[in-house]
């Protein structure tokens, strides 16, 4: 990284006013947003039909931000640097679209607000306006990867956008309330995971205005002394900026940001030319200035700017109220509009002096539309790591590790471009995917031990022990254009529930904004999922991820669950290759029984559901006597022991197996892409014959996708109702019903006449439920019976 051509502290008085007159028409920008629909330049005097008739927006954090605006503008055209920035206060989206519009990119990606006073005038009204643009940096804000509605994110993406991007500078303004959130209070250890040889640099920008919505800020009022302790304590070098006078403010700000940049050129030159490998303490900014700053001092006899007060809207009864609308006029002509603009309406030179040219503006860089780097994910072919299959559920495999293998292979075939990652809270080896560190290590470039194993600087699997930033990073990774996959323990994917939904609602987003290039889908791996956390206990529980999932936008999310090692291989090779989606994975760690051949799990996943023949006992000259449909690992395997009781016991029942990888395809067609047209689902479940169905979580989201099925009160659905502890694996099954024998009961109570028919195989079924609560309490192990069990069929 270049040093500036002119260090700050000699910038001359024209080169800060430029700075100023910037800074000022973005300010006035971000204004006329919030407030005007007709007469952008004021030619006029303002009258109330100017004014919006609802006032939506944030102008108190909208100042600090187009500050910061104005600083990157100047260090990235003098110094030459690709850059990229995430506005964490995203309500203050007035303020970055205000910077879009004045550098042009903002009318190069939608022509018809053009940089004149028309266009000024659309990017005024359609603001926060129906049928416009939102309040926040959202998908349609040029330049962005981070909406920041929702708060505590910033960091995490910055970082995560910043990794095996070596060329890269990523600022982050990071609010004060923001700062006060569990995830950006984790964030700050991501220093510790940056690889100053490898990857591109953070510089965060804590930007202090003083105020939430209606309380003080807690960082902002910390004497500096604590808060600077506090964020040396993180690793940083904080440089403080304070003031509320703009020239003074300006001239310190470049000094910062000169100096920042400097260090961050000299950390990267030492471990990249000096071998340097002791670990750096990267620069932060700690901006001081008002919240609502420039904007009334007082309305209605009631401070406001530097208060609490300037959160939203200052003045908000500007079309009923003189007084407000006399005061709306004044502020905007404190900036001095007419020497911004010239008559057309567009930018005079003196306020683009810094602005940046081409993909360095930061609305342009390709970096925040990251489709446009990506490139194809080197796959292997499924045979190289499929398990031989001669005969079904007779042999075992752990289906992660067997999947680790060939992510291993992936990470090699990466090592060169290293666009591909894989993350997880502290638990790669635990879900058995271990077999990547023979191709990377675990990025750490904090203190290392002679017990340590795995950690290096450069390494891309990502460990750390907050599932907020494992998602933060991948988030940041993939929205800059690589690929990667969360490994997570099932009960606790819950903990970033609200953060998967905010990428959810961005990829539904930008699959409508045609200038946004599709990015590799957000892939989660859930494994030791409740079916096999006996030994965890409750805690450990929970298999509601996908109910979560599957709520939110059809053409966004695919949940599958794949019952073995090869159809899980298939899964994941098609949620590596997808773009624009986020595929949820769930599958056992455990040694799980072998179904299909690769050929026959590839068929299979393809179809997302269908019927296992070899596992039923339909003649196929009549409709069947029940179904049997099974979604899951474990419910897969009760279902087929369910299926050879039955063929031993009642070798006349006509049985039909189903197996469903793709939940989706449950949905009716009109509903998810994935989903099963009418004629499609009644041919695999039938009509009017009773559906026992053993589900993997809890059973009522069965039900959900399937009640408008015209056979949907035929269906009966077990599955996980919240009863776990401490215990064997075949108990779990038990104490929730899903058990083969309790399958057994379900058919014989369900098949009209049958339970009359066989009541002493009803009997017998009790019976062995019985005599299992006893064993394991005296043996503390599963039946012989059941844990020596394989397919006979």
């Amino acid at each position: 990284m270049r040093k500036a051509k002119t260090a700050a502290g000699q910038l001359t008085d024209a080169d800060l006013a430029a700075l100023d007159a910037h800074w000022r028409a973005a300010n006035y920008l971000a204004v006329g947003q919030i407030y005007l629909m007709a007469n952008p330049l004021l030619l006029e005097p303002l009258a109330p039909e100017h004014i919006k008739p609802r006032l939506l927006g944030h102008w108190g954090t909208s100042p600090g931000l187009n500050l910061v605006h104005t600083h990157l503008n100047r260090v990235v055209r003098d110094r030459g640097i690709d850059a990229l920035a995430v506005w964490g206060p995203g309500h203050g989206g007035p303020a970055v679209l205000a910077n879009s519009w004045l550098e042009g990119s903002y009318s190069e990606t939608y022509p018809d607000v053009s940089r004149d006073r028309a266009g000024m005038e659309r990017l005024f009204k359609q603001f926060s306006f129906p049928g416009g643009v939102p309040s926040h940096v959202a998908p349609e804000t040029p330049g962005s990867i981070h909406e920041g509605g929702e708060l505590g994110y910033s960091l995490a993406h910055a970082y995560g956008a910043a990794l095996d991007h070596p060329g890269l500078l990523v600022t982050c303004v990071v609010g004060d309330g923001e700062a006060e959130t569990g995830p950006l209070a984790t964030s700050w250890h991501a220093n510790k995971f940056l690889d100053p040889v490898h990857d591109g640099a953070v510089l965060p920008v804590l930007h202090l205005n003083g105020y939430k919505i209606a309380n003080p800020a807690v960082l902002a009022r910390l004497p500096e002394e604590e808060l600077d302790a506090l964020l040396r304590g993180y690793g940083h070098e904080p440089i403080h900026v304070t003031g509320d006078e703009p020239m003074a403010v300006h001239r310190a700000l470049a000094a910062a940001m000169d100096r920042a940049l400097d260090t961050i050129g000299e950390i990267q030159r030492a471990a990249r030319e000096g071998g340097e490998t002791v670990r750096p303490r990267w620069p932060m900014i700690v901006l001081r200035t008002p919240k609502g700053w420039t904007g009334p001092a007082e309305v209605d006899g009631l401070p406001v700017a530097d208060t609490w007060r300037a959160h939203q809207v200052p003045l908000s009864e500007v079309r009923t109220n003189p007084d407000h609308l006399r005061q709306l006029e004044g502020w905007l002509r404190s900036y001095r509009p007419e020497e911004l603009f010239d008559a057309t309406g567009a930018p005079r030179p003196e306020v683009l002096r810094f602005v940046p040219e081409g993909t360095r503006r930061l609305g342009a860089t390709p970096y925040a539309n990251g489709g446009l780097l990506l490139r194809e994910l080197p796959l292997p072919p499924l045979t190289r790591h499929a398990v031989p299959v001669e005969r079904p559920g007779t042999v075992m495999h752990e289906p992660t590790r067997v999947l680790g293998a060939l992510l291993e292979d992936v990470m090699a075939d990466t090592e060169g471009r290293r666009d591909f990652r894989v993350v997880g809270p502290d638990e790669t080896a635990s879900n058995r995917l271990e077999a990547l560190y023979g191709a990377t290590d675990k990025a750490w470039d904090a203190l290392t031990r002679p017990t340590d194993e795995h950690l290096a600087r450069g390494g891309r699997v990502m460990e750390v022990l907050s599932e907020h930033l494992c998602q933060g990073w991948l988030e940041g990774y993939l929205l800059t254009g690589r690929h990667g996959l969360f490994s997570c323990y099932e009960a606790f994917a819950h903990i970033v529930d609200s953060m998967v939904n905010q990428h959810i609602k961005w990829l539904r987003t930008s699959r409508r904004l045609a200038w946004r290039r599709p990015i590799a889908s957000l892939n989660y791996l859930l494994t030791s999922h409740v079916w096999r956390q006996d030994h965890n206990g409750f805690s450990h529980q929970d298999p509601g991820f996908v109910d979560h999932v599957l709520n939110k936008s059809p053409e966004v999310v695919r949940v599958y669950l794949p019952p073995d090692t090869n159809t899980l291989l298939s899964v994941a090779d098609h949620a590596l290759r997808s773009r624009d989606y986020v595929n949820v994975i769930v599958a056992g760690k455990q040694p799980t029984f072998d179904w299909l051949t690769m050929d026959e799990a590839i068929a299979h996943c393809t179809r997302g559901a269908g019927v296992w023949e070899w596992a039923g006992t339909e003649d196929g000259t009549r409709e069947p006597d029940i179904v049997l449909a099974c979604a899951g690992d474990v419910p897969t395997q009760e279902t087929l022991a369910a299926a050879g009781l039955l063929r031993h016991h009642l070798p006349e029942l006509a049985v039909r197996v189903v197996n469903v990888v793709d939940m989706a395809r449950l949905l009716p067609h009109e509903e998810h892409p994935h989903g099963m047209t009418e004629s499609e689902y009644d041919a695999l479940f039938t009509r009017d014959k009773p559906v026992i169905f053993a589900y993997h979580g809890y059973p009522w989201l069965i039900h959900r996708l399937t009640y408008r099925r015209l056979g949907h009160a035929n269906l009966h659905v077990r599955g996980y109702k919240e009863e776990g502890t401490t215990t064997t694996p075949f108990d779990m099954v038990v104490r929730n019903d899903l058990d083969r024998y309790r399958l057994v009961m379900d058919v014989l109570d369900r098949v009209p006449g049958l339970g009359v028919r066989a009541v002493s195989v009803r009997q017998a079924m009790a019976d062995v439920r019985t005599r299992h609560h006893a064993w394991i309490r005296e043996h503390g192990t599963d039946l012989p019976e059941v844990a020596d069990w394989t397919w006979q069929g």
